[in-house]
């Protein structure tokens, strides 16, 4: 069923658990997840991001994400990830996302904050949820470019939080998209001076290659949405080149199930880490 983003994390909250949110690209990934949600019964989040359009234009994958999560068994928001333009964040708002991010991480605290509370108002036409990130992630969601870990100062989510009053709050505490040179060190020390002076659902992006312990951790101090995109898309590729090496593909509906199934074990396998299996 359709849900927002909101009730989920107000849930996680609740249940000391972080949710999953899984980036697709086409339906194959969309199927998988679900796959896994409904065998865990599982509440998950389907997400895209603004810079993968490219690829999988909102208009053609945004219908099929909600249509699968209207026709799913658990709870499934649908979420707009990292949306850098009020156009495409009103396009997926129109198209029936439950909830969308906008990212200003790269501006000043105080334009940050007012662009929110723009897209706060948007949003709010919708019901809505909005999600927002300070500090700077490492990486970028596509790979396209390199940027530097800037770790959350508290205080700025304090403020953040007093004066927006989003839903949930992406942080910096060590974090990168894409795939780790090497394990991070992920900053416990911030996360949990902003757990403990905000009652925001906190969010971890560059979920990708974080140790299950320190996932386990992040769960228990704040943090109640986790984002997957690199995990997919890597092992949705490895599982295809899998099944060709052992010449198990014969025909296109053979790779339409090993992208199926490359999804599903991903997504099984972090339900299960962030403790949000049998909480739908």
């Amino acid at each position: 069923m359709l849900v927002n983003m909101r009730d989920l994390l107000a849930d996680a909250q609740e249940g000391d658990y972080a949710v999953g949110s899984f980036s697709v690209a086409n339906m194959e990934m969309v199927l998988g997840v679900l796959q896994a949600a409904k065998e865990l019964n599982a509440p998950v989040i389907l997400q895209i991001a603004e810079v993968r359009l490219k690829q999988s234009p909102l208009e053609v994958i945004g219908p099929l994400m909600v249509a699968a999560a209207e026709a799913a068994e658990t709870p499934v928001a649908v979420h707009f990830d990292h949306g850098k333009t009020i156009e495409k964040i009103t396009q997926a708002l129109d198209l029936g996302f439950t909830s969308v991010m906008f990212d200003g991480s790269h501006l000043p605290l105080d334009e940050n904050i007012k662009m929110t509370k723009q897209v706060m108002a948007i949003a709010e036409e919708y019901d809505a949820a909005v999600e927002a990130e300070i500090g700077c992630v490492g990486g970028s969601e596509d790979g396209s470019e390199d940027i530097a870990i800037n770790c959350t100062k508290p205080e700025d989510a304090v403020r953040f939080e007093a004066e927006t009053g989003v839903d949930a709050l992406a942080i910096a505490i060590g974090n990168a998209h894409g795939n780790y040179k090497s394990t991070p060190k992920l900053r416990f020390d911030i996360l949990e001076e902003c757990e403990n002076n905000t009652d925001l659902p906190l969010v971890l992006h560059g979920g990708t290659g974080i140790t299950p312990d320190d996932f386990i951790r992040c769960s228990h101090t704040g943090i109640k949405k986790i984002n997957i995109a690199t995990a997919t898309f890597d092992t949705v590729e490895n599982t295809v080149r899998q099944c060709y090496n052992e010449s198990s593909i014969n025909g296109y509906y053979d790779l339409q199930a090993a992208e199926v199934r490359g999804a599903y074990e991903n997504a099984k396998k972090h339900i299960l880490i962030f403790g949000t299996d049998n909480k739908a």
